[in-house]
């Protein structure tokens, strides 16, 4: 399989990175067969993988990929996240130092390691100090605990003011980010990948199958549907009308150049020079396999036309429920003036 530079980091990766959100009860509940699906992964050319603390519940999946890896650690690039609850505490969560450090005693803990190759923010946390956050980060790379630090699903603005907050007061820089991207989901084209660029930042994309839709099953018109965990989480997305109909004029394209939609959908992804890795998170063995046989699929310009004139550069056919909003989008108080401020406002004197 291909490698490419992690940024500016000096560490190589591989095209394809493991995810391994359906490790454990809420996608594959048999720890070996995960197991299983590691080292065939491992074997097939892939040495990153990606988990996180919140992962199959009270940190399971960082159990399994600990256990995967005995005896292999040294061939893997392992990233983990922090950021999500671990627990009812408030202050079991979140980007502060008080939970950073705690935080990564328990994955190298739960992963049985000495050290995380890639430790990651999973979400935005706007309440609290970028300077807070990578003050700790910086602490724990000193330490030898972690070697480099990025981020995930930040907005262009956010990424800029970390890498500005970090040269002003001689902190480490995070060195990636791991944004949604897919065929269907665009938008990340516009500013968030171009700074990516700018900074020498590794980009590591997650759902480039859009969540299931381009793994070629779930079909207009088909008798199989989303599983009930996707319709869960994601209602919006998997049932989105005109997501569904690019689904199907993609699945034309991809059949008429000889490839199977998935691929057609991960070698779009890996086609943007920004992009370091497409994260893929199989459930079973097989579907590992099916992904692995289209990892040297590249497209020619002529495709990657007919993909945009589908979906245009730069544009998202719907929103993705999962993905980060900024809280001026989510909060409605944040976008609108009280109806006492307004009230006073018009019968203010000129």
């Amino acid at each position: 399989m291909r490698t490419r530079p992690l940024g500016r980091t000096g560490i190589q990766v591989s095209a394809y990175t493991l995810g391994t959100m359906m490790f454990g009860p809420y996608g594959n509940p048999d720890p070996d067969d995960c197991v299983r699906i590691v080292h065939r992964a491992l074997d097939g050319g892939i040495n990153v993988i990606d988990t996180a603390d919140v992962y199959g519940g009270d940190g399971e999946a960082e159990k399994i990929v600990g256990k995967a890896l005995r005896g292999r650690r040294d061939d893997v690039v392992l990233a983990t996240k922090f950021n999500g609850p671990m627990g009812s505490d408030p202050n079991r969560r979140g980007n502060s130092r008080r939970w950073i450090v705690s935080a990564v005693e328990g994955s190298l803990r739960r992963l049985g390691v000495d050290h995380i190759d890639l430790y990651q923010a999973h979400h935005p946390e706007p309440g609290t100090d970028v300077e807070e956050t990578l003050g700790a980060l910086t602490d724990l790379l000193r330490a030898g605990k972690i070697r480099a630090i990025g981020h995930s699903n930040l907005p262009a603005s956010d990424i800029v003011e970390a890498q500005w907050v970090a040269e002003q007061r001689g902190l480490a820089r995070f060195r990636s980010e791991q944004p949604h991207y897919s065929i269907l989901n665009r938008g990340i084209e516009r500013e968030i990948l171009p700074v990516c660029e700018r900074y020498g930042l590794g980009v590591l994309v997650w759902s480039p199958l859009a969540m299931g839709l381009l793994a070629g099953r779930l079909r207009k018109g088909s008798a199989e549907t989303a599983s009930a965990g996707r319709l869960h989480w994601a209602r919006r997305h998997m049932t989105d009308e005109r997501k569904l109909d690019a689904v199907e004029a993609l699945a034309r394209i991809a059949e008429q150049a000889g490839l199977s939609l998935p691929h057609l959908a991960l070698a779009f992804v890996t086609a943007h020079p920004a992009v370091t890795s497409a994260i893929i998170g199989p459930r079973t063995p097989d579907q590992l396999d099916d992904l692995l046989a289209g990892a040297d699929t590249l497209l020619d310009d002529d495709l990657l036309d007919r993909i945009d004139e589908i979906v245009p550069p730069g544009t998202d056919v719907g929103p993705v429920d999962v993905a980060y909003v900024p809280p001026a989008l989510a909060q409605p108080e944040l976008r609108r003036r009280t109806t006492e401020t307004r009230a006073a406002h018009r019968q203010s004197p000129p």
